[in-house]
């Protein structure tokens, strides 16, 4: 009975969202993941397949897929945007051959009717390296102030550092309310 009851209180404080992580390979979503949820960097291969994690902050439990970002995978990225609620999307910054890749990518998965209403996390990820593109310059190559039927941010982050992962939890917290 105990075990019922704490379930019922924790459902009526909690609310539990799906997080989808998608980005081209070596962009650092399973860094970003294992960051967020460990509090440090783990040592990560290339993820043929899926991570699926949970990522409790505050009052929010985000169940969290990192999906990989081969060329030969992301056909697949479609059959995980059921359900989610947010979408981190994560660039490397400082990879200026892929940006237009990268770009590309974000909106084959931004325009599927399944993530319509989704909110959008755009990472600039790797803020450390030298050339990395800056938050407003990746606004700008992603046009993403022509973005409707979703809410966005994009956040400068160095994922092995962990700089900037407490404000992505801040914003999803302040927007899934």
């Amino acid at each position: 009975m105990g075990g019922i009851f704490s379930k019922l209180l924790l459902s009526s404080k909690s609310r539990e969202v799906r997080m989808l992580m998608l980005g081209l390979d070596n962009s650092g979503k399973t860094t970003v993941l294992y960051k967020m949820k460990l509090g440090k960097a783990e040592e990560t291969v290339p993820t043929v397949g899926f991570n699926v994690e949970t990522i409790k902050y505050k009052n929010i439990i985000m169940n969290t897929w990192d999906v990989g970002g081969q060329e030969r995978l992301r056909a697949l990225w479609r059959h995980y945007f059921s359900g989610s609620d947010i979408l981190i999307y994560v660039v490397d910054s400082s990879d200026l051959d892929r940006v237009e890749k990268a770009k590309s990518e974000f909106y084959k998965v931004i325009d599927d009717k399944e993530l319509v209403g989704c909110h959008v996390v755009l990472l600039a990820n790797k803020q450390d390296l030298p050339n990395a593109l800056s938050p407003s310059e990746i606004i700008n190559k992603f046009e993403l102030r022509t973005l409707q039927n979703h809410e966005w941010t994009v956040i400068p982050t160095v994922a092995t550092k962990g700089t900037g992962l407490t404000e992505v939890l801040s914003w999803i917290f302040n927007h899934m309310k």
